[in-house]
């Protein structure tokens, strides 16, 4: 029996190589820093605007109200029956994504996404505690943990938190008044909900922005697998133009004496990318299409002479005319094509949609529940009784009498509980159940499968305005 021991399986797991991004200048990185400034603005800033609706309602201009079941923003106000209204902003935000996909690629992931939001913010505050990239990759590779090293994690560390706990906390903001919700929090008085809440968002932003960063984009993230459905030839996205490049300059091409590209193969590209791969390889899953690496490329080329454009935002339509010579076509053609223009129809159509609905909703709303247990009752006068649970809504800030009647037949009558009369008022901002009973006189013969169409009607006396629900009345003989 042999002594040898069979080899022993390779890792399949390779450990993950932080990637530390230098810093650099160009009209991408000034975008990404303006859409960053405003993105996180909108979110924190926006659970402290306040919005007068009067004295029996929120002042806070977006509020999702969970425990009135409303959603407030600013003069909207959406109520529970009116969720298509959030259904239709999200099937909004569903084609915008695949309209910009198929424009531009993964600008959504490179820009605006807030994997990419916060991960830009941790990167920042990494760069001024530590220093650019060659500074943070000596202590990255220092193994000793000198007083130096522990000063500057901790401080790096403590200001992500921070970051990461404003974070949770303007989340939280949202769903209540948000003064109140702040002086309760301090003052150890909030729901543990909060702070739950507040704990979980704390500690995944500190890690997703701080330690996870590009693993989440590619390998938590499904949206790099689905983003090929939606691109084709025409979508602009970044690209490296190797037929102007190669050979670069230490390959082994130029060095058996062929003729220089314009790659001069500096690595800027590699350095500035927040995701760690090099663009030159051609198109990547882990590529968000950022452009970092098109500001780092033109300010090279820039340097040494040579015409901006080595990498850039390129459609591979445009290639085979470029590599003869010629010259792209015009980015308006590639954003104009059938594809995007279906999504833009589909989208404006949505919107319009549901401004047409914003503005055509009733101001008095009612629904209509029979009691079917039991289905009718025969009085002891013969008179034939249903009963009906009716929600009545009052969508305004202060109460309102609403009147019930009942069309369709002459002959019933009805009656409301805990009232003689036909009106009641409905508080303020609202939905009152009201039991309501309809009533057939005397000599109306019951009968198992007979129905009555009836239709109830609530009026607003205050203003006028009606609304009514078809419903049926059982157990009459027609």
């Amino acid at each position: 029996m042999s002594d040898t021991q069979p080899d022993a399986a390779p890792s399949l797991y390779a450990a993950r190589e932080p990637v530390f991004p230098k810093k650099v200048y160009g009209k991408f990185r000034n975008l990404k820093w303006a859409i960053l400034i405003v993105t996180l603005g909108i979110y924190y800033v926006t659970p402290w605007i306040r919005w007068d609706r009067g004295p029996n309602l929120p002042d806070q201009a977006v509020l999702l109200d969970l425990a009135n079941r409303r959603f407030f923003f600013f003069w909207i106000e959406i109520w529970p029956h009116e969720f298509y209204f959030v259904a239709g902003l999200l099937v909004m935000a569903g084609l915008g994504l695949f309209l910009f996909t198929s424009a531009l690629g993964r600008v959504w992931c490179g820009y605006a996404c807030p994997q990419t939001v916060w991960t830009d913010l941790f990167i920042l505050v990494e760069r001024w505690i530590e220093g650019d990239r060659n500074a943070r990759l000596r202590l990255h590779r220092q193994k000793k943990l000198d007083a130096r090293k522990i000063r500057l994690r901790l401080t790096k560390w403590i200001t992500w938190l921070l970051i990461a706990v404003a974070t949770g906390g303007a989340w939280v903001f949202y769903f209540t008044d948000a003064p109140t919700l702040l002086v309760d929090l301090f003052t150890l008085n909030a729901h543990p909900i909060a702070y739950t809440t507040i704990a979980i968002l704390t500690g995944t932003t500190f890690v997703f922005g701080g330690f996870a960063r590009e693993q989440i984009c590619i390998y938590a993230c499904p949206w790099p697998r689905i983003q090929a459905a939606m691109m084709d030839e025409d979508t602009l996205t970044v690209g490296y133009r190797e037929w102007r490049g190669e050979p670069r300059k230490n390959s082994n091409e130029v060095k058996a004496g062929q003729e220089q590209g314009d790659c001069i193969d500096c690595m800027a590209c590699v350095n500035v990318c927040p995701v760690g791969i090099d663009i030159r390889d051609g198109q990547q899953l882990e590529c968000i299409t950022c452009a970092l690496c098109i500001d780092a490329c033109d300010d090279i080329m820039a340097k040494i002479g040579k015409p901006r454009g080595l990498i850039d935002y390129m459609a591979l339509t445009d290639e085979q005319s470029e590599r003869a010579g010629g010259k792209p076509k015009p980015i308006i053609q590639h954003i104009l094509r059938p594809r995007t223009i279906l999504y833009t129809t589909l989208w404006a159509l949505v919107g319009i949609g549901l401004v047409f609905a914003l503005f055509i909703r009733p101001e008095v709303d009612m629904t209509v529940a029979p009691v079917r247990n039991p289905t009718y009752v025969t009085l002891s006068d013969g008179s034939i009784r249903n009963v009906y649970e009716v929600r009545l809504r009052n969508k305004h800030g202060e109460d309102r009498p609403y009147n019930l009647s009942v069309k369709g037949d002459p002959t019933i009558r009805l009656a409301l509980e805990g009232t003689p009369y036909a009106t009641v008022d409905v508080p303020a901002d609202s939905t009152m159940l009201q039991r309501v009973y309809l009533v057939a006189p005397p000599g109306s013969a019951p009968a198992q499968n007979e129905r009555t169409e009836v239709r109830l009607w609530v009026e607003d006396i205050s203003t006028g305005d009606r609304a009514y629900e078809d419903t049926v009345f059982n157990g009459r003989d027609n």
